[in-house]
């Protein structure tokens, strides 16, 4: 009896601990992908797919990057509805927390005004995506909004992933440009970039499956889904 009262005891308390860190992970990875954008943003080089569409809209409207990319986050989110997916914590905190970290960064931001500065700024923001995006997907509670409504498109329509997120990406970043968002050496770097790079942090940052494997949060798409490209 106190053999099976320690072990159970000592479940637990793993499991708390487990669930501490994926929380942790998810929060400040979802942080620094706002702090990545941000950086990509002032180097002004180009931008990830969707941020071309977010600075477009901030011309538009006046509003800030942040603001738009939260908005849009949230009006992604709707769609999920008839693609009959379900949000997971990390799906929501990733409307907010993202456009959040992003405005905060680009105010701390000094204005870079040099290919010296401007060049760094965007290898780092690159780089710090895929830390980033490694972080917050290895703590599997669910996907972010664009990557789900990638997913969602794939199950309603039997198309590749990779298809869905091409076309989906292609009209989002025509649509950004035409607006007056910024696309540039930065974009293709990216796109080269971030899948490799995202891959490499999965694997650091991966957490160790429950032993029972069971998890305390629905775990979201898998994780090959969500990057495949």
């Amino acid at each position: 009896m106190t053999q099976a009262t320690t072990t159970t005891g000592g479940t637990l308390l793993s499991t708390t601990s487990r669930l501490g860190r994926r929380l942790i992970q998810l929060y400040v990875g979802l942080a620094l992908y706002g702090a990545s954008s941000a950086l990509l943003v002032e180097a002004g080089l180009g931008l990830e797919p969707w941020n071309v569409l977010h600075q477009g809209l901030a011309e538009l409207t006046g509003l800030t990057i942040g603001v738009v990319s939260i908005i849009v986050g949230a009006a992604v989110l709707l769609l999920w509805i008839p693609l009959r997916q379900r949000p997971g914590l990390g799906t929501v905190s990733n409307v907010f927390v993202v456009g959040i970290a992003m405005d905060g960064t680009l105010a701390a931001l000094p204005e870079a005004h040099t290919l010296a500065v401007r060049i760094p700024l965007l290898v780092a923001g690159i780089v710090l995506n895929g830390v980033a995006t490694g972080l917050y997907i290895a703590a599997r509670f669910g996907p972010g909004p664009r990557d789900g409504l990638m997913t969602g498109l794939h199950r309603r329509t039997g198309r590749s992933i990779r298809l869905m997120r091409t076309a989906v990406e292609l009209a989002v970043v025509i649509s950004g440009f035409l607006l007056g968002g910024t696309i540039g050496v930065g974009t293709l770097l990216y796109a080269l970039a971030i899948g490799p790079l995202a891959q490499l942090f999965l694997r650091v940052f991966a957490v160790p499956a429950a032993p029972d494997g069971s998890t305390v949060v629905a775990t979201g798409q898998p994780r090959r889904a969500i990057l495949r490209r």
